[in-house]
């Protein structure tokens, strides 16, 4: 028997685990979707996935992470795409890049994706209640407190006002850019035909942006 160190057990145990995950947001969906979020309890979605409810719970720590804790995976994206801009570079033009790029690969997180699964999810959210509060809200509170640390830390006049206006007003852009792309797309347009309005889209938007932070905060070279 592999030891609890072996890297190959680990492994399958991660894939296991991934699996298993994977399995039980997909069951919670596809009730959800047929008979409302709030009309499914977890034990059904437990019985439904062939796991026991303190399993579900083990992966989701509530009915809402069923939905929303995928998502917020991807809370620190913009963070992260601030890290790795070129030396000098601003914020606004590593987030217009980064978007961009984004767009080009049909990222979900841009609302440009016609995958029927994940319109299942843009839909789910728009008609529950709770979970458009979430979306919204929470979901961008905590987005903003992320960004505006970082912009903060990189900020050589360390002026948190304007990181926090500053980290406003970049996810504000996204936000309103990927509530566009999903708007078309729950309108049943096609993502490949859509790309091409949805990429002068984020340019002019982030320009406005633009003309507004400039360069802040400016990368060390």
């Amino acid at each position: 028997m592999a030891k609890s160190t072996d890297p190959e057990a680990l492994g399958l145990r991660e894939r296991k685990k991934r699996e298993t995950a994977r399995r039980i947001w997909r069951t919670a969906i596809l009730l959800f979707i047929e008979r409302g979020f709030d009309q499914v309890s977890v034990a059904e979605i437990a019985g439904a996935a062939e796991v026991s409810k303190m399993t579900v719970f083990n992966y989701y720590a509530s009915k809402e992470d069923l939905v929303m804790g995928p998502m917020e995976q991807h809370l620190d994206e913009p963070v992260r795409v601030l890290r790795s801009r070129a030396p000098g570079a601003s914020a606004v033009t590593a987030l217009r890049t980064g978007f961009t790029a984004a767009l080009a690969e049909f990222d979900p997180a841009t609302g440009l994706s016609d995958d029927p699964a994940v319109l299942d999810v843009v839909r789910l959210i728009h008609r529950t209640p709770v979970l458009a509060l979430r979306a919204t809200a929470v979901f961008g509170a905590r987005a903003n407190a992320l960004l505006s640390a970082e912009l903060l830390a990189e900020d050589p006049a360390h002026d948190p006002l304007t990181a926090r206006v500053a980290a406003a007003q970049l996810l504000s852009v996204r936000l309103a850019l990927t509530q566009e792309n999903q708007r078309r797309m729950m309108a049943g347009e096609r993502a490949a035909t859509v790309l091409p309005e949805a990429l002068d889209n984020a340019r002019q938007a982030f320009a406005l942006v633009e003309r507004g932070l400039g360069d802040y905060p400016a990368a060390a070279s």
